[in-house]
């Protein structure tokens, strides 16, 4: 027969069991809604980031949340359908990156939290009252504050091509960044080189930009980036250096592209580093609390194979300087 201490320990078991199932069964599952500012065929990387992050900090997908992406196309006007479906689907956060996405993700909703990535001036885009106290319901990760990464972009510009004179700058106006064409702008003349603001609306008239860069004697080039230029980089790397155009650009992700230099930060760490604050805001934090976050370390990047197709030697010191040399 089965003494009584079995029959407590039989029971204790069942209970314990039964209390796990319970448990897992009543397990809170997450919803987070992402839209991401380009292509699935040029941008994964960025959600695998996002979704990497996640996986560091304990969520399993499918088992306690579940993630739901749509695609902006690297157009302006893919973000709002995108964040319309993801509402539907009452997330409990929604990240978005860009400028573009994190204004029109303003627009639509003022009671689901929001972060955002690679903003460049969250306060200057009225996406929050102060970096510190973001105040509302979005907050996140700024792509970088103020002129002085441009101007550190188009130092390196010049220290490549010491002879630049003519510096377009493709620009899309249809981005709502104008302070980066400021920038840029500014960063020219301070160096001495003429700057030549080339406008961009669409994939269809990059061909026309290049043209307008030759009738005007360019001989260097600083991208302006936004969803639609970052999506269709491998398009304007090409043509840069058909047109033998010694270019820099602000997301490294041009370089790897076959672009010449880029001088930013990581943007991927970025969208691996937003799952902290979408952690902190499942566990209660509310967005307009989290102090919006700088970045710290910048990468610079360069193509040894685009600098010896336009005839360029990079000076050693900047190589030792390099994060990263693409041979």
């Amino acid at each position: 027969m089965m003494d009584r201490r079995t029959l407590v320990c039989g029971i204790a078991l069942t209970m314990l069991l039964g209390t796990r199932g319970r448990a897992e069964q009543t397990q809170t599952v997450y919803r987070i809604g992402l839209v991401e500012a380009g292509a699935p065929s040029a941008n994964q990387h960025f959600v695998d980031a996002f979704m990497a992050g996640l996986r560091e900090l304990g969520y399993v997908p499918g088992k306690n949340i579940v993630v739901d992406v749509r695609w902006a196309e690297g157009q302006a006007d893919g973000f709002r359908p995108a964040l319309a479906e993801l509402i539907r689907l009452r997330p409990d956060v929604i990240v978005v990156s860009s400028t573009l996405g994190a204004v029109e993700a303003k627009k639509v909703t003022t009671s689901i939290p929001v972060v955002f990535i690679g903003v460049p001036d969250p306060v200057g885009s009225g996406l929050a009252s102060g970096l510190a106290e973001p105040g509302g319901n979005l907050t996140g990760l700024a792509r970088a504050a103020g002129d002085g990464l441009v101007g550190k972009t188009v130092q390196e510009l010049r220290e490549i091509a010491p002879g630049v004179t003519r510096m377009a700058i493709l620009w899309n106006p249809g981005a709502a960044i104008d302070e980066r064409r400021v920038q840029a702008v500014a960063a020219a003349q301070a160096f001495g080189i003429t700057p030549l603001v080339v406008e961009i609306h669409d994939r269809n008239g990059l061909q026309a930009a290049f043209g307008a860069m030759r009738k005007e004697h360019a001989n260097a080039l600083f991208v302006v980036t936004d969803p639609m230029t970052l999506a269709n980089r491998d398009e304007i790397v090409k043509l840069a250096a058909t047109n033998r155009l010694p270019a820099v650009y602000e997301f490294g992700e041009f370089v790897h592209a076959g672009g010449l230099v880029a001088y930013a930060p990581s943007i991927t760490e970025q969208f691996r580093r937003a799952a902290i604050y979408v952690d902190k805001i499942l566990h209660g934090a509310k967005p307009g609390d989290l102090p919006i976050e700088q970045p710290t370390k910048f990468e610079l990047v360069i193509n040894l194979k685009a600098a010896k197709a336009l005839g360029i030697t990079i000076p050693k010191e900047m190589l030792l300087r390099a994060d990263e040399v693409i041979q």
